[in-house]
This record gives C-alpha cells, sequence and structure tokens, in this order.
C-alpha cells in the first residue's frame, strides 16, 4: 500500500511538473487573432477601414477605437475599454499620435505586440512633444490652434501636409471632418512604455509631411522594431491599407510561433 501510495505521488509530481514545462509553451503558441486600432490627431476610427476589411478576409478579429483626444489618459482609457473586451493576444496598432496612446495602453496583459503607423512612440517620463527635439521642421503641416488650447490642421494646407495623396473631394471631406486635439497631450509626461516589454513593428511613410523622415526612422530604430517603408503621405492608414496589414498579419503569425 505503501508503495502504490509512493507511486501515485511520483506520477502526481511528474504530472506537474510536465504540464508546468508545457503551459508556457502552449500560452506562447497561441494564435494571434485579435486586432485593435488606434487612430491618431485630427481623424477618427473610419480611416482604417481599409485596413479593417484587409485583416477581417484574413480572419482577424478587428476593433477600432474611437479616441476623443482631449487628453492622454482619455485616449488610453478608450483603449483599455476595448482590449479589455479581446479574448486573446491581440495586435496593438497606432497611427501619429495613437503611437503615443498605444505606447502607454499596450502594457496592458492582453497585448501581445505593438505596430506603429508613422507613430509617435515615447519612453516612460518622457513627453510626445521632446520627440521632435533636434529634428527639422515639417513647414508644410500648418496647425490652428484656437483660444481654448485645440489644434486642427488649417483646412487649405491640409492635402499638402496630411493627405496628398488621396483626391482633392477626400481631402477636403477629411479636412472638413477632421477632431481637434487638446494640444496640452503633447506635454504629459508617459508612465509606460510598452515597447520596452512588447515586440514591435514600424511602417514608415516616405513621403510623410507632418515628420520629418529622420525622426519617423529615429523613433522605430530607438524601440527596436521591425520597420518597413512605403511610399507615401501621412494618411497611409487610409492609402496603403494593405502593407499596413501585411505588417500586421506577419507580426501575427511571428507572436503565434514564437
Amino acid at each position: 500500500m505503501m508503495e502504490l501510495t509512493q507511486l501515485t505521488l511520483t506520477l502526481a509530481g511528474a504530472t506537474a511538473l510536465a504540464l508546468a514545462m508545457f503551459t508556457p509553451a502552449m500560452a506562447a503558441a497561441a494564435p494571434v487573432k485579435n486586432v485593435v486600432l488606434v487612430h491618431g490627431a485630427f481623424a477618427d476610427g473610419a480611416g482604417w477601414r481599409g485596413v479593417y476589411e484587409e485583416l477581417t478576409t484574413r480572419g482577424y478579429h478587428v476593433k477600432i477605437v474611437q479616441n476623443p483626444l482631449t487628453s492622454l489618459e482619455d485616449d488610453v482609457a478608450a483603449t483599455n475599454r476595448l482590449l479589455d473586451l479581446q479574448n486573446g493576444p491581440t495586435i496593438l496598432v497606432g497611427h501619429s499620435w495613437g503611437g503615443t496612446v498605444i505606447t502607454e495602453a499596450g502594457v496592458h496583459p492582453k497585448v501581445s505586440g505593438l505596430v506603429y503607423v508613422s507613430a509617435l512612440s515615447p519612453d516612460a517620463g518622457e513627453t510626445t512633444a521632446q520627440q521632435y527635439e533636434g529634428f527639422a521642421p515639417t513647414p508644410e503641416f500648418v496647425l490652428e490652434i484656437g483660444e481654448d488650447g485645440y489644434g486642427f490642421v488649417k483646412p487649405e494646407k491640409f492635402k499638402q501636409g496630411f493627405a496628398h495623396d488621396v483626391s482633392d473631394e477626400q481631402a477636403n471631406f477629411m479636412a472638413d471632418s477632421q477632431i481637434p486635439i487638446n494640444m496640452s497631450v503633447f506635454g504629459t509626461k508617459l508612465k509606460n512604455a510598452a515597447w520596452r516589454s512588447k515586440p514591435s513593428w514600424a511602417v514608415i511613410a516616405t513621403e510623410d509631411k507632418a515628420f520629418d523622415q529622420a525622426m519617423l526612422v529615429h523613433m522605430a530604430e530607438r524601440i527596436g522594431a521591425k520597420i518597413t517603408k512605403v511610399s507615401g503621405s501621412h494618411a497611409l492608414f487610409i492609402t496603403r491599407a494593405k502593407e499596413i496589414a501585411d505588417t500586421i498579419d506577419a507580426a501575427a503569425k511571428s507572436l503565434s510561433t514564437n
């Protein structure tokens, strides 16, 4: 009886050890099928439609954040609400100002990887405004800031500075429907930098007029992102939907097999 009991305990211990060793591997190999898209300033989530359609056709479950653009805290809260709803590992994607948002929100436990689309990526303790220091100005990207501290892209400069590769009709609609951002967000220090603990990818538009090209490359290289360059304007989240979806798809597949 004693020998049977000892054998049972030994088998139980071996089983527990095997499970302890095997479970992390199973978790790491879980397929990443969820994507959350975060827009930037002067835009809304509707601009992601092309990326959304590309990804859903490939079998991904995609949600799109609608940022209020009132504060970093508010935008992070909006992002976390959708992350909370995900049923498994998730790729978090941010365009422009949305990069700052995913950098802060990306520490969420359901986030497996980050994709920056011509996006900002401050470190913890830094502000978004600091990312511009030492880089060339962008004279074609002109903002108008109201007395309340909210900024728009100057309508007559919108196509030239934001979306030179869309039709005149679409550029006019985007300019007239843009959502202003509280400019004080650029002075808010981040508490977290998700890219320090999560793998990152970056898609950079080579004709982006909102950022100095050297700035975009510097930010992506600093965070160790795998970089893809595409020809396009700052509106690449609209005009280069397939290439962006390809990067998200590659990121998800990479994380699913690691």
